[in-house]
């Protein structure tokens, strides 16, 4: 992994081609919400599968918490949506046969020549694609665990939901004074909030 790729960093915004055919930027898919990024290997590998089947619970959490999911491989598009159909994922899945995000972060999977994949990461992104945690999965338990993204998504939600805790007096008071843009979905995040402050 390209070495600029750490917390704290802005990861790249990709633009690829979902599994509809449609050109989606990653910043379009996260809007202002945390997310979770697989970069995967492809619909061939049994682990890529097991994970997505493992995502498939999460997913459903992420969606009522205002999270997102993506994942993206090196699939073409018929492989794409043969993967994401046969594990039956509702999020979007992202192609990338020329392998530019492969090359772009220093990921090829060299020990597969026959496939040259891209080496399994999970990125968790704050809102803003900051990055919050990398994960390595070219061992599958190098891969986290749907209670480790959960924690993740806690964290990055604290972060960056102004009103994660609403029994404070103060947005009490907020909330009677009409300034629902502190409140989740009617305004910013937190990260915005606080850059407008700037």
């Amino acid at each position: 992994m390209r070495s600029d790729i750490v917390p704290g960093a802005v990861f790249p915004d990709y633009e690829l081609s979902d599994h509809t055919a449609k050109r989606r930027k990653l910043s379009e898919l996260q809007g202002l919400d945390p997310m979770v990024l697989v970069l995967g290997r492809g619909g061939f590998c049994p682990k890529d599968r097991r994970q997505a089947e493992g995502l498939l619970q999460l997913h459903r959490e992420m969606e009522v918490g205002y999270c997102r999911l993506v994942t993206i491989t090196t699939d073409n598009l018929i492989q794409t949506n043969e993967y994401r159909t046969g594990v039956g994922a509702h999020w979007p899945f992202l192609s990338d046969p020329r392998r530019i995000i492969q090359k772009d972060l220093d990921i090829a999977e060299y020990t597969d020549p026959a496939h040259d994949p891209m080496i399994p990461h999970v990125v968790v992104l704050e809102p803003g694609l900051v990055i919050h945690t990398v994960y390595n999965g070219y061992w599958f338990f190098g891969r986290p665990t749907v209670e480790e993204l959960r924690q993740d998504l806690r964290a990055v939600c604290m972060k960056c939901r102004a009103d994660w805790d609403i029994t404070g007096p103060e947005l009490r008071a907020a909330w009677q004074q009409g300034r629902k843009e502190l409140f989740y979905p009617y305004g910013k995040s937190l990260v915005q909030t606080l850059g407008d402050q700037d």
